[in-house]
């Protein structure tokens, strides 16, 4: 039997995991799970450890009962409107005038995909989100269609802007939704 087979009844036979609150004993998990799912869009481990201290709310460890090995994360935040950070930048607080929901990354390793995960976590960050008047997110990977089922949408940005988006590599959009 191929080996994917035999992986994909593995995976199957395992217990669903579960979305919890990150704690920074997770980066260096999450930093694998990244580099996997996010080759070419490296980001340091001080961005996930900062990010976690600043809004632990909007971190989320996706875990198996009994481990603490990421099958997937979801970075998220607070910003002032439409001023998403760089790309592995770090941000050094969060603003006391902070308007609008940020949802800087979602990575679930491919074998747990298509299970409703990525719904779970998203439905948990937009009740973080509901304080304000919207959320926004850069697109990569051509997941726009994704981003739509969840009500993202683009809307035209100013050129500062699209210069920062354009750092998270072609092809990448700047959605927004109305919470």
């Amino acid at each position: 039997m191929p080996e994917t087979r035999t992986e994909e009844r593995n995976v199957s036979a395992k217990a669903k995991p579960a979305w919890r609150e990150m704690s920074i004993d997770h980066v260096a998990s999450l930093v694998r799970v990244a580099d996997r799912v996010h080759p070419s869009l490296p980001e340091s481990n001080q961005v996930f450890a900062e990010r976690v201290n600043l809004f632990p709310a909007g971190c989320l460890a996706l875990v198996q009962e009994g481990s603490d090995d990421l099958c997937g994360y979801l970075i998220s935040h607070p910003i002032r409107y439409r001023q998403p950070p760089e790309l592995d930048s770090l941000l050094g607080e969060i603003a006391d005038d902070v308007d609008q929901y940020y949802i800087h990354d979602l990575a679930i390793l491919p074998e747990w995909r298509e299970c409703g995960l990525a719904r779970d976590g998203i439905e948990r960050v937009l009740g973080i989100a509901k304080k304000y008047q919207s959320t926004c997110l850069v697109s990569v990977y051509k997941t726009e269609l994704f981003w739509a089922r969840y009500g993202f949408q683009p809307v035209e940005i100013e050129e500062g802007l699209e210069e920062k988006v354009r750092g998270y590599g072609e092809g990448a959009k700047f959605l927004e939704c109305e919470n």
